[in-house]
């Protein structure tokens, strides 16, 4: 059952993806209205897939790479039909549904293994955690993706290409509110993951912290976007500097996502998660 609900939820917004592109091509509303029905049902479906898995594994879906690459579009998806109901902004899909798609690609494509779930991984304390960070990068993304856009829009400002691509993209001011306000939505989130995941530590393995690669490049992430956020708040960041600081703090977060996991965690790691050592 649970991998049908993924395959419909794959399959959906891979049409919903088409559309959008088609959409920016276009410029037709019809096309993106099209397109909605399916990504919203396509999320309806991913939802239900996670809620499955999570009834099954008695933990967070995220304790392989296949299923924390799952976790993590669904959650992109939902960071922008939340940005959606504020902003309207149809353009938006046009970029973040591909990048979620690709996600999902690489998880339906990836082999799945078998997972032997310990007791300290059933802790509502690893739920949360897990929920609030993955919440948290959603909503980065969005930033993230924001401020690639509104580098594309300014440089064909600048440039005085004022085409099709340039009619096609919000203004800078909305982008960059975009990014503002993704910022703002995301923080809280990230701050929630690292409090609850420092409990669960000291529940699951009697330390709060244990300087662990994955804590070190967590932090660090967390600190980035402390910084982007007090610039924004306190110095007035706006436009070019806070969307080069939000691309790099973006790209620390994947490395901090895959890298680390892979890598250079010990018990952060997928192998350990999966129940083969570690915990």
């Amino acid at each position: 059952m649970g991998f049908m609900l993924f395959q419909a939820a794959l399959v959906l917004i891979l049409l919903a993806t088409a559309g959008f592109i088609v959409y920016i091509i276009k410029q037709r509303k019809s096309a993106y209205t099209w397109s909605y029905r399916p990504l919203l049902t396509g999320f309806l479906f991913h939802t239900l897939f996670l809620g499955h898995q999570y009834y099954v594994l008695g933990a967070a879906p995220v304790l392989t790479l296949k299923a924390a690459l799952s976790f993590f579009a669904w959650t992109i998806i939902g960071a922008y039909l939340i940005f959606h109901l504020k902003f309207r902004l149809m353009v938006l899909a046009s970029f973040i549904a591909p990048l979620a798609a690709c996600l999902m690609i690489i998880s339906f494509t990836m082999p799945g293994v078998e997972v032997h779930v310990k007791p300290a991984l059933k802790s509502l304390w690893l739920t949360v955690h897990v929920a609030a960070s993955f919440v948290g990068n959603g909503m980065f993304a969005v930033t993230f993706i924001a401020a690639i856009m509104y580098l594309i829009q300014e440089h064909h400002i600048k440039n005085k290409k004022l085409g099709s691509l340039y009619t096609r993209l919000p203004s800078l001011e909305t982008l960059d509110s975009i990014g503002h306000h993704s910022l703002i939505y995301g923080f809280p989130f990230l701050t929630i993951g690292m409090i609850t995941g420092a409990i669960y530590a000291q529940y699951a393995l009697g330390n709060y912290w244990r300087w662990d690669p994955k804590e070190v490049w967590s932090l660090i992430t967390w600190l980035l976007y402390a910084a982007l956020l007090h610039e924004r708040l306190a110095a007035g960041w706006r436009g070019r500097r806070a969307a080069f600081m939000a691309i790099f703090a973006f790209l620390v977060l994947t490395f901090t996502f895959i890298g680390a996991s892979l890598w250079l965690s010990d018990y952060h790691s997928f192998r350990s998660l999966e129940g083969r050592t570690g915990l």
